[in-house]
């Protein structure tokens, strides 16, 4: 997966991990970065699977209809990505918080949904429901921030809110922020995630 690594000036602050929307590339989420946290190393990642030309993290069979079984396989190769990211750039593999957007929230939060140990939390911006009925993994107290609009056409309130108790259910802190701006990332979003993620410090 192409994917860049910037080393942050404090190494004892998480490394975020990147994850753009449908159409971005692994750089899409710096200026979201530097409002987070300005200190902290950064991998960018760029999903590669193409639909009409734009850049995703995993297929879908129409808007809002996942492809499950490419959405666990690419959610693996992901996975097996930060591991070999942590040892080629010498990060803390259990320090990471993904900071992902629409379909960059959707595979950070299939990444919640297999493994215990993917992440040591997430910021989601607009996330939907990755998969339904499987059993997560434990996710005692893993943080959660979940950037959500109360009139997002893609992500409806519903559906923030069933992946928030089903978060809940396995254990982890969820918080969740609603703004009345559709599906659009908005700088006050980010500054409440960037709130949020100071108190985790």
């Amino acid at each position: 997966m192409k994917h860049f690594f910037h080393k942050g000036n404090d190494l004892s602050k998480p490394t975020l991990l990147l994850l753009h929307g449908t159409g971005g590339t692994e750089t899409d989420l710096l200026p979201v970065a530097g409002m987070i946290d300005d200190t902290a190393s950064v991998l960018g990642v760029r999903g590669n699977v193409i639909e009409n030309g734009m850049p995703r993290f995993f297929r879908r069979l129409a808007e809002g209809v996942f492809d499950e079984q490419d959405l666990v396989f690419r959610t693996k190769e992901l996975y097996e990505l930060i591991d070999t990211a942590a040892k080629d750039y010498g990060f803390n593999r259990n320090n990471v918080i993904a900071v992902g957007y629409s379909n960059g929230a959707n595979i950070a939060g299939s990444l919640l949904f297999h493994y215990e140990d993917a992440l040591k939390g997430a910021i989601l911006f607009h996330p939907m429901v990755p998969r339904r009925g499987i059993e997560l993994p434990k996710l005692s107290g893993t943080p959660v921030f979940i950037g959500a609009g109360s009139n997002d056409p893609i992500c409806k309130p519903e559906e923030t809110k069933e992946l928030a108790e089903v978060l809940e259910r396995a254990g982890a802190t969820v918080q969740i922020h609603w703004e009345s701006f559709g599906h659009q990332l908005t700088q006050s979003e980010v500054q409440k995630a960037a709130a949020w993620y100071s108190q985790l410090m």
